[in-house]
């Protein structure tokens, strides 16, 4: 065996590892979703705060009294909506869950006038109304128990959307492996 198929074999290898470890991390989103929800909008929260910061110390560089100075008014700002996530997550998630019901419901509804459009005869149609009207329904599951259903909504999107990740890099990952021994 050459040194490039070596190379793609321990490349693929780790990716498997990468992808069982993602799936875990998954499950564990979806059996504790109170948990990763929190943990979500604490690291949404850090990043914000930081935008803040950077803003705040971009102002330094600007070329005048006035643009530096609204730059830094934007970065204390910005560090306040971070403390702000931080210090209040469960109202913060409430927001975030009103706004992915929202998209739910127009993506849903949207799907669902498209497959209307689709000509008889032409595939998917079904597929187009079967997934429109999950959306919906997705997005009156998260509706009806908002504002509390958001931190939990979250964590429970994040497991499945870890869940998948792992389940892509498995796949891929023995994909390659496979590929290289023949």
């Amino acid at each position: 065996m050459n040194t490039g198929n070596s190379e793609v074999q321990k490349s693929a290898g780790n990716m498997k590892i990468m992808g069982v470890l993602t799936m875990v991390f998954g499950f564990m989103a979806m059996a504790s979703p109170w948990v990763a929800g929190q943990f979500v909008m604490w690291l949404i929260g850090v990043v914000v705060m930081a935008g803040g910061l950077t803003r705040m110390l971009w102002a330094f560089k600007a070329d005048s009294l006035g643009a530096g100075l609204f730059v830094f008014v934007i970065g204390v700002l910005t560090l306040f909506a971070g403390f702000a996530v931080i210090a209040h997550p469960l109202y913060t998630s409430s927001i975030l869950t009103l706004i992915l019901a929202i998209y739910f419901f127009v993506d849903g509804f949207t799907e669902i006038m498209a497959a209307f459009a689709v000509p008889p005869g032409v595939d998917g149609k079904g597929w187009l109304l079967f997934d429109g009207a999950i959306t919906v329904l997705l997005g009156l599951f998260i509706f009806s128990g908002f504002p509390l259903a958001g931190t939990f909504a979250i964590g429970v999107f994040l497991g499945i959307k870890l869940f998948l990740a792992g389940l892509s890099m498995l796949v891929l990952g023995s994909v390659a492996k496979r590929a290289v021994e023949i």
